[in-house]
């Protein structure tokens, strides 16, 4: 399996968890180039037995207010910025997740590590030279959400 198959497969993830946590039908805006990085990204380690690699989700910071918003029941002016940082490591962890458990049981199985978050406009993240990456940009007209995944 090549990683636009994986990526396809976390980018399905990432299409359903945002559907069950918000409504939200995000369909494909943008594939298969280097995405860059928003204002707040959430990313994990999935550790495998042949490969290793990083999954990064990435958003606006008002596209995770309205999220997070759906998510918590909160108005949107009442979410603070720990709000917005759990909020996008949650929809990490669970688009990992679901990603998981359709890869599990073959070559591309793997671990997870616990989700962090960086935060800052104009960030960008250094990768080597040549790494194998998915990217994928989803959107509805109302918000949009950035994956990347380097395996």
């Amino acid at each position: 399996m090549d990683i636009s198959k994986i990526g396809s497969v976390f980018a399905d993830s990432l299409t359903e968890v945002i559907a069950k946590i918000s409504g939200f039908t995000l369909s494909v805006l943008s594939s298969g180039y280097d995405a860059g990085f928003d204002d707040i990204t959430a990313f994990m380690r999935l550790d495998g037995e042949k490969k290793s690699g990083m999954l990064f989700i990435s958003a606006k910071e008002a596209d995770i207010v309205t999220l997070c918003s759906f998510m918590t029941g909160l108005p949107e002016n009442e979410i603070t910025g720990t709000d917005v940082g759990d909020a996008v490591c949650e929809v990490a962890n669970m688009t990992a997740g679901g990603a998981k458990l359709r890869l599990s049981g073959g070559d591309y199985a793997f671990t997870l590590s616990s989700p962090c978050v960086i935060t800052g406009k104009g960030m960008s993240i250094g990768f080597k030279t040549k790494a194998p990456f998915a990217s994928v940009t989803l959107g509805d007209g109302e918000i949009s959400v950035r994956l990347k995944l380097i395996y």
